[in-house]
């Protein structure tokens, strides 16, 4: 056996010679006799299963193997074992050695999101892990990634619920453009989320936001569907305020009264926005008394 030899396996992405990499990295030993590397790559096929996908010997301190769409694909949580050995006689080997899981695809950050119906924007990053190839010119060099929304009811229940949407996007779609990676990723592009105020007492839901790539002429793309990201709305209570019949009145907060005035009046403003509401009234009244009914109104 040879000593602890701390190898400390890192997996980085690169693109090499246009096509998409990884590259596995370790320390080599102290100055000694040469020393020979056998470096073992698996993908994650279930929870707790690894899966070979790749295997070389070699003197380098670095180890390549492609992200062909077949055996390693988008999607895939990757790894790379490093055992080094020096040859006869006796041989000396050391003990293996794993990297850290490596992640080849899209990541939401945050993972998961949690807002309220409060009007407030939150951000929402999509990151890609890899780098974005250019299979050919033009404007190719980039993958477009379509957002959509979906309402899954209260607690995660996949039930699609019919309805409007519980949340908003700030873009349809983004693009993910080619650049150097770096210890964040490889490209990234940021949306804003906002919670639908909605007026319902409908309680906590949850929604998620789905990325799909559109028609990527790279074949790494074509058949990868990133994760979703799950959106919980947190509901909030909303205000109400009526004018009915000849006009009864109920404010926000629950006072009464009616108003037998002819003309148009302010009904409610907004003091933090440029928002408010007007009301028409005109004379509905019989020969006996004066009565003023709605007519109309006019929200800005």
């Amino acid at each position: 056996k040879l000593p602890s030899l701390a190898l400390q396996p890192v997996i980085t992405p690169e693109l090499v010679q246009g096509r998409v990499h990884l590259k596995c990295s370790y320390s080599p030993p102290s100055p000694g006799p040469p020393v020979q590397y056998r470096v073992l790559w698996s993908r994650l096929s279930s929870p707790g299963k690894r899966e070979q996908v790749h295997q070389e010997t070699t003197p380098q301190p670095f180890s390549h193997v492609e992200m062909d769409g077949a055996d390693l694909r988008l999607g895939d949580m990757v790894f790379c074992t490093v055992t080094a050995f020096r040859r006869g006689p006796p041989e000396q080997q050391s003990l293996p050695e794993d990297s850290k899981g490596f992640y080849a695809g899209i990541k939401f950050l945050p993972e998961s999101l949690e807002i309220a119906e409060d009007g407030k924007e939150h951000d929402l990053t999509v990151l890609s892990t890899v780098p974005i190839a250019c299979p050919g010119q033009d404007d190719s060099c980039k993958i477009i990634l379509q957002l959509s929304t979906e309402v899954l009811g209260k607690n995660s229940v996949l039930v699609f619920t019919p309805g409007p949407p519980d949340i908003a996007l700030s873009a349809c779609q983004v693009d993910l453009l080619p650049g150097p990676c770096s210890g964040s990723g490889c490209a990234a592009a940021t949306v804003t989320v906002t919670a639908v105020t909605d007026f319902a007492h409908d309680g906590n839901r949850v929604s998620r936001v789905s990325a799909r790539p559109a028609a990527p002429r790279d074949l790494l793309w074509r058949a990868y569907t990133p994760r979703d990201v799950k959106v919980t709305v947190r509901d909030l209570p909303t205000g109400n305020c009526y004018s009915f019949t000849d006009p009864h009145i109920i404010t926000f907060d629950g006072w009464r009264y009616e108003s037998h005035k002819i003309g148009t009046f302010l009904l409610c403003r907004s003091e933090a926005r440029p928002f408010e509401v007007h009301v028409r009234q005109w004379d509905c009244g019989g020969h006996r008394s004066a009565t003023a009914c709605n007519c109309g109104v006019a929200a800005q």
